[in-house]
């Protein structure tokens, strides 16, 4: 519904946001060292490294030749993979618009581990929505979800640019783009089909909550909260 493209929101407290950098270049790395365009190496990588409930929950067991790390290492590895370059540009998107605020917000070492509990927290609540369910989760969508979450709690005044529908450019405030979004998710997990039933909005409405969640007490001390005492039309000030 809404691509975001640009957000009027100035660093205040880090000079570069390099965790949230590193992220979105180690995961595209991943995703070509993965398999990138070889779809069927993207498919054993994904039952390899790949988050799926049935195994989690110990209810069926991958082949011995897929598995290579310990299952429970899954909640943080499936979100480092992605099956196509437009699954791995539309999370990074989000992230890279959106990521440097929250990491200036919590500071490096917090918003590292803010982005892993973010997608940690996404895949539990996934595997709860279908315990055994043998298709394996991949992608960082319930961590970019957690992101967009801490983003409304902190900045839902802060204007954006976005593409609406893919093709009209429009200055939003972030309430409105953000809103749309979660609620866009909540319309499809209610009215799935068989053709998004692959998507996981589980995965993305956890990591929404998760992220609004935890970024009020992992923020530095004295960042407000929902723009607080930022006057209509002004945007943050920067260092």
């Amino acid at each position: 519904m809404f691509l975001p493209l640009h957000d009027d929101n100035p660093l205040a407290h880090v000079a570069r946001p390099y965790v949230n950098v590193a992220l979105i270049l180690f995961t595209t790395a991943i995703f070509f060292l993965t398999g990138g365009f070889d779809l069927q190496l993207v498919e054993a990588n994904a039952l390899s490294f790949g988050l799926i409930p049935s195994v989690v929950n110990d209810i069926a067991e991958l082949p011995p030749r897929f598995i290579v790390i310990p299952e429970d290492l899954s909640y943080l590895t499936y979100a480092f993979l992605h099956g196509n370059i437009v699954h791995l540009g539309g999370n990074m998107l989000f992230l890279w618009v959106f990521g440097d605020n929250i990491e200036d917000a919590l500071g490096h070492l917090r918003y590292l581990l803010f982005y892993l509990l973010g997608a940690a927290g996404a895949g539990y609540i996934y595997t709860l929505s279908d315990p055994a369910s043998q298709s394996p989760l991949i992608g960082a969508s319930g961590a970019v979800a957690a992101v967009v979450g801490a983003y409304l709690v902190l900045h839902p005044k802060v204007k954006l640019w976005v593409l609406a529908f893919g093709r009209i450019p429009l200055r939003l405030r972030a309430y409105w783009v953000l809103g749309a979004w979660i609620l866009f998710q909540l319309g499809n997990l209610l009215m799935a089909t068989p053709e998004t039933a692959d998507i996981a909005w589980w995965a993305h409405i956890g990591g929404f909550a998760i992220g609004a969640a935890l970024v009020v007490p992992l923020r530095r001390r004295g960042v407000p909260l929902f723009d607080r005492g930022l006057p209509e039309g002004q945007p943050p000030a920067g260092s």
